[in-house]
């Protein structure tokens, strides 16, 4: 057989393999034989599906967060569940994993503990391995549970979509104008929460990031703290409420450099050196 036979019949079997590899329930009968090939199946230049690709690049993305990284998540909740005084705060109920978001449309990671008596919601270093903030809640004092879609102001050059919920503990106070353009200001009777990004990493996570199980608990576990010890001169109870979540940023272009860059989560960002 000579060379150019050889390279012939090469050819003609690697076409007859590529169509035994198309099954022919997907061959569309208003296409050429040849132009079928090309459609159907794996992207030859590759190897894989647009799909696959998409998946791989998705999973990529999920393993920079620290949070998965094996034993992370365990050893923060064995440091803040450390933090919980058993008089003041009673007996951990459940633990979440949820993303805050300030006032100021700013992104941050967050683990919340419900407890008997309490809400915690701690800022943990999944990088060092270290507890650096725990806000703490009394349960008696949240006096609405507020779920929906976010909304800004109409002038507003920002948006975030999804859903969120917030928490209120002192309906009678609202912020102060200078709280309000601080965005470092912490003196808010609120705060809300929406999905982490690491949802959809593992079942395990999904449980442990699932907002709607979140909002339930805590209402339940607010309205048993009513019961037990009533605050006087305040209406007991908690009022849920399905309503939109505004956020009243206008500008925004601090937040949502932080935000698509995810500067709130401990991220690993790549090697920087010189």
């Amino acid at each position: 057989m000579s060379e150019g036979d050889e390279s012939t019949f090469k050819a003609v079997e690697l076409a007859e393999e590529a169509q035994e590899a198309v099954p022919t329930e997907k061959l569309d009968p208003g296409l050429s034989e040849s132009n079928q090939l090309k459609t159907a199946g794996p992207n030859p230049s590759t190897g894989q599906n647009p799909e696959s690709k998409k998946e791989l690049l998705e999973q990529y993305k999920m393993r920079r967060f620290f949070v998965l990284r094996p034993g992370a998540f365990e050893q923060a909740i064995e440091d803040i569940q450390s933090l919980v005084d058993k008089e003041e705060d009673g007996t951990v109920q459940s633990v979440w994993l949820l993303a805050e978001v300030d006032h100021w449309n700013n992104e941050k990671e967050r683990i919340v503990l419900i407890n008997d008596h309490s809400l915690l919601i701690g800022k943990y270093d999944f990088m060092m391995l270290k507890c650096e903030q725990v806000q703490r809640i009394p349960l008696n004092l949240i006096d609405r549970v507020c779920h929906g879609a976010f909304s800004f102001p109409p002038r507003s050059l920002i948006m975030r979509e999804g859903e969120g919920m917030r928490v209120y503990w002192d309906r009678l106070r609202e912020p102060s104008f200078i709280s309000r353009w601080n965005p470092f200001s912490t003196d808010y009777p609120y705060c809300t929460f929406t999905y982490h990004p690491v949802k959809d990493a593992s079942k395990r996570f999904a449980t442990l990031c699932e907002l709607q199980n979140f909002r339930e608990q805590l209402t339940q576990a607010a309205q048993k703290a009513h019961a037990k010890k009533p605050v006087p001169g305040k209406a007991n109870g908690v009022l849920v409420l399905n309503q939109p979540i505004l956020i009243e940023t206008y500008v925004g272009l601090m937040s949502v450099i932080g935000n698509q860059n995810k500067l709130g989560y401990c991220l690993a960002r790549g090697n920087i050196g010189f």
